[in-house]
């Protein structure tokens, strides 16, 4: 519940906090999930399988999604919601790690999905 997380060390909304980390957070658990990532890219952002591994596929859908939020105008970039490295550590102190989904995140997970947010 990385958003929560940084919602209450920034103020920022619920919304925000989730297009900032979301690519992010998806990038970081598409190994584990790699046949769902694929079939949604596929499905949804009809990307083309012909020629392409299944990593290079699912990847190809989380940038298309990526430039679609983008569009839409949506914050994709913690940093811009007032998250600065020395926040790091009390969000990932913060963060409710729950036990399903993909991959458990760990503590090194959530600093790691945090920092690559404020580098996008």
């Amino acid at each position: 519940m990385i958003g929560q997380a940084i919602g209450a060390h920034t103020d920022a909304t619920h919304g925000m906090t989730l297009s900032a980390v979301s690519i992010p957070y998806y990038r970081h658990i598409m190994p584990y999930g790699l046949e769902k990532f694929k079939r949604y890219a596929i499905n949804v952002w009809n990307v083309s399988p012909d020629g392409k591994s299944d990593e290079e596929i699912a990847s190809e859908g989380l940038t298309k999604m990526e430039e679609y939020m983008r569009r839409l105008g949506l914050v994709m970039n913690a940093s811009e919601l007032g998250v600065t490295p020395d926040m790091l550590e009390g969000i990932a102190d913060s963060t409710l790690i729950m036990t399903g989904g993909y991959k458990i995140l760990n503590r090194e997970d959530v600093i790691a999905i945090v920092k690559e947010s404020m580098n996008q």
